[in-house]
């Protein structure tokens, strides 16, 4: 059934809780519940079934059936298993499991496929005849690789929280919108460079016009738990690989500002348009772009409530 389990198992120095001693690096069998603190190769999902993902994870101590799980989205470095590390002390304070998939550029190249969530063949010129079907948009895996995990675990929570961060971020938030039925609770996306705005005024993939969110309803979108967060020191307009063209400028010179120019603008149309509107602002003071100053503040935001 699972034909592309193969659970790896690495040795990792935690300074964690002090009666907390990692799994050794042994393999584990497909059909043992995944512990500890590793990865595992993922080619489950049928429509990606040629492309194997490494699926960094961390199970903390005495987790049980009802133990919630963060999925955890990488940046532009596409380097999961960091990520996941950034969040293991957390995970063992609060007691949740991270599941960080890495998105290697050998699998989803370029932004389109990872920060644009593969829904046009070039998400910069969208058009009809470049629309990827559903299934194969990188969005889609998420879900099924719950379901994967929830298995494995013998887990029965019945939704995830999502952290992304810069480029994890850019995929945090389309993934909330391109998939408004996917089973996530809290949603915090950290640091964009830029974002998909809430308004048909701007063709996608800095507005909704020429895409699939036109559809989109605003009432469902902005009943989402969704923190935009940001440090206040990420404010730099020559930070390298930020966009800039007329589009993203028009949204600030940086990613300090853009932040606030996407919250700001999806909460005047919620007031305008009566909706309730669950989204936060959060700015992590004295922060920069540092992804693991991001996932500690995230991990507080989610769990600490």
């Amino acid at each position: 059934m699972y034909r592309s389990l193969f659970v790896l198992f690495t040795l990792t120095v935690l300074n964690c809780t002090n009666d907390y001693v990692p799994n050794a690096n042994t393999p584990e069998l497909p059909n043992n519940s995944l512990t500890g603190t590793g990865f595992f190769e993922y080619s489950d999902y049928e429509p990606f079934s040629n492309k194997v993902m490494n699926i960094y994870y961390h199970v903390p101590p005495n987790s049980s059936a009802t133990t919630p799980m963060l999925f955890v989205f990488h940046g532009a470095g596409r380097n999961a298993k960091d990520y996941r590390n950034a969040m293991l002390e957390k995970a063992n304070t609060f007691g949740f499991i991270i599941i960080a998939p890495e998105f290697s550029i050998t699998n989803f190249p370029g932004g389109d496929a990872y920060n644009l969530g593969n829904v046009f063949v070039d998400g910069d010129n969208p058009s009809p005849a470049t629309l990827n079907p559903e299934e194969d948009w990188t969005f889609s895996v998420i879900d099924p690789l719950f379901d994967f995990i929830k298995t494995n675990l013998e887990n029965t929570t019945e939704k995830y929280h999502v952290f992304g961060h810069s480029a994890g971020g850019q995929f945090a938030h389309r993934f909330v919108m391109f998939k408004p039925n996917a089973r996530i609770e809290k949603v915090v996306a950290s640091a964009s460079g830029w974002y998909t705005v809430p308004t048909e005024d701007v063709s996608f993939p800095y507005g909704f016009n020429n895409s699939p969110l036109e559809n989109l309803s605003l009432n469902e979108l902005y009943d989402k738990n969704l923190t935009v967060l940001i440090g206040d020191l990420d404010n730099d307009p020559n930070a390298p690989g930020l966009r800039h063209n007329v589009f993203a400028d028009a949204q600030g010179i940086n990613r300090f500002a853009r932040a606030q120019y996407f919250y700001n603008l999806a909460f005047e149309q919620a007031q305008d348009g009566n909706l309730d509107f669950n989204w936060v602002l959060e700015i992590n003071n004295g922060a920069d772009h540092n992804y693991v100053e991001a996932s500690l503040k995230a991990a507080d935001l989610i769990f600490n409530d």
